[in-house]
């Protein structure tokens, strides 16, 4: 009998350009246009993450932005910090392992033991889900039966986004637009990975509020599997 998995509500969360890309180039920061966001805009990001039981990124996303994923200028608490990172070599000064959040890494059965003994002196949990790569579908049950996480909020780069639709994991999708063209053909998108051949592969979702949140547009989808 197949094992029956079980998921979070998962919200995927993210700001884009008027062409869809969330940096200005390949290996930048997305803190750079982050900046230029309206403060309520920033508000309501912090908002989310305070209604959130858990955060996720990718490792490269922690690699480039050394975010914090805290809550910051809002009441509430700060969420789970959850990153996926299959071989543990996250920086050790990254700012996800400081003590101002709970942080679980997610690492593959090949990870190296000194680097995964590393991590968890830093006070992290390391959670091994997956033998090379990470099963992104187990982690999500992980989460919920280990952890009581019920929601998760996904602040992804192109290729975690990417495997979370992929997996059908993502319930809700809210993106922060930003009045910038920055072009690039190699310049990261909200989803990286696809190569599809028809439209039966696309990724369907229904618009369910748009609205002007200072002077930026936010739109919120439910996707559709």
């Amino acid at each position: 009998m197949a094992q029956e998995y079980i998921k979070p509500h998962i919200l995927m969360m993210s700001e884009i350009t008027a062409d869809g890309k969330l940096t200005l180039k390949k290996g930048a920061s997305s803190k750079i246009l982050m900046k230029y966001m309206d403060k309520a805009t920033e508000i309501l990001l912090h908002k989310t993450r305070a209604e959130y039981d858990a955060i996720m990124v990718g490792s490269n996303t922690i690699k480039i932005d050394n975010s914090f994923l805290t809550v910051r200028g809002v009441e509430g608490e700060s969420p789970i910090r959850v990153i996926p990172n299959s071989r543990a070599d996250i920086p050790l000064d990254s700012n996800v392992l400081g003590s101002d959040a709970k942080t679980i890494i997610a690492v593959s059965a090949a990870a190296p033991k000194e680097k995964v003994d590393a991590i968890r002196a830093k006070g992290a949990d390391v959670v091994v889900c997956g033998e090379s790569r990470i099963d992104i579908v187990k982690l999500m049950d992980l989460l919920v039966r280990d952890y009581g996480i019920k929601s998760l909020i996904v602040e992804g780069g192109p290729t975690l986004n990417y495997y979370m639709l992929q997996e059908k994991l993502v319930d809700e999708i809210r993106l922060i637009h930003l009045p910038f063209i920055v072009g690039g053909s190699d310049t990261p998108s909200l989803v990286g990975g696809m190569h599809i051949d028809s439209e039966d592969e696309m990724f369907r979702l229904n618009l369910k509020n748009h609205y002007l949140c200072g002077t930026n547009l936010v739109t919120e989808y439910d996707v559709l599997y």
